[in-house]
């Protein structure tokens, strides 16, 4: 296990919270500069995220649209990389690269004085002139707060924290959540438990041939209108519609993917829904989202209620040391993807050297 005594001797010019795929993005980019830099990962191995998601997850989009920069991914024997081929593949990474990360970190807090952050950590504590944030928001689930949500006696359970459905074989399930999660939990969920999907509104579905690649050519032409000043129109494809990957159009064959309506309020037992009608459930998997890994941040900067902070594309408005990568269209286009994070790694590296030279 590694800490930071070793690390301590002088300060860094720049520390990259998190070694996911928006750190190793960035690691990458710093790999190619003379600033003094370390990664440091709450994880206890590679692989960011991936290692917690469910065992069924995969990428939106085939192998050769998933590559960080430099590397492109090698070709799955899927349509579309499965969970274990995405953790090698972030692994080679940062071998190949010979990124400088250091595991398991978890960083408490950030402290500012004049121009350098007092990082403390789990292991130690740190210097450094600039902080990139690259958390991303996995470990952050998001619940929303429904009457009588206290009283439900069942089982309750966040995507965040989803593995099989092997866990409810059997059981009557809730899935909660009208977006990409919810339809393929419901879908893989539903072929071994009786099941309902609840949801805000009536979810909407891509058309069949419409994956990863396609909704990343609408973020970078949204992109590029914008930087034009010409309005965009997601009148053909609706970036937060669901993609049919081919368990959910397996589900959709079943007559599952149906939505049930909206929860009025829980009871002991379940649900009431807004028709009043009153059902049982075993189980409830919240497909709800997450709010942004960023709260080691609080003391030095201004965070939101789902953690976000003001910034210009990956700087940070109000606190010019700090940028952000990876944290979706709040950060730039697409760039919470991998094939989209290169972009804002390499202008986030530019204007840390930029900063540093100016000090």
């Amino acid at each position: 296990m590694d800490d930071l005594h070793n690390y301590s001797d002088s300060t860094y010019d720049v520390i990259v919270i998190g070694g996911g795929q928006s750190g190793l993005a960035c690691g990458y980019y710093l790999r190619r500069t003379d600033l003094r830099y370390l990664i440091i990962d709450d994880q206890p191995k590679c692989g960011g995220a991936w290692q917690n998601a469910w065992d069924s997850l995969t990428l939106f989009s085939p192998s050769e649209h998933s590559s960080l920069p430099g590397w492109l991914m090698p070709k799955s024997e899927n349509e579309f990389p499965v969970k274990n081929e995405v953790i090698q593949y972030l692994c080679q990474y940062e071998e190949r690269y010979k990124l400088n990360i250091k595991r398991p970190i978890k960083v408490l807090n950030v402290a500012k004085k004049g121009n350098i952050y007092t990082i403390t950590t789990n292991k130690g504590i740190i210097e450094s002139r600039a902080i990139v944030s690259a958390t991303g928001r996995w470990s952050k689930p998001f619940i929303p707060e429904i009457e009588g949500l206290h009283r439900f006696n069942g089982q309750q359970i966040h995507s965040a924290h989803y593995k099989t459905p092997k866990d409810f074989k059997n059981k009557k399930v809730l899935v909660v959540g009208e977006g990409n999660s919810g339809a393929q939990i419901l879908s893989e969920v539903s072929k071994l438990a009786r099941v309902k999907w609840a949801t805000n509104k009536e979810p909407s579905f891509l058309p069949d041939d419409v994956d990863g690649r396609v909704l990343f050519d609408q973020a970078t032409a949204k992109y590029y209108a914008e930087k034009k000043g010409i309005k965009w129109s997601n009148e053909k494809y609706n970036l937060g519609n669901i993609v049919m990957l081919p368990s959910v159009k397996e589900g959709r064959n079943r007559g599952v993917l149906q939505s049930a309506g909206t929860i009025s309020y829980f009871n002991e037992n379940g649900v009431v829904w807004k028709s009043g009608k009153e059902e049982s459930f075993d189980v409830i998997i919240w497909c709800t989202g997450f709010k942004y890994a960023t709260d080691f941040l609080r003391n030095v900067i201004d965070l939101d209620e789902k953690g976000q902070v003001k910034t210009k594309t990956t700087p940070s408005v109000d606190e010019k040391s700090i940028w952000f990568v990876g944290y979706g269209s709040w950060t730039g286009f697409a760039s919470a993807t991998l094939i989209g994070v290169g972009r804002s790694a390499r202008s986030t590296i530019k204007e840390i050297q930029s900063y540093i030279g100016n000090l």
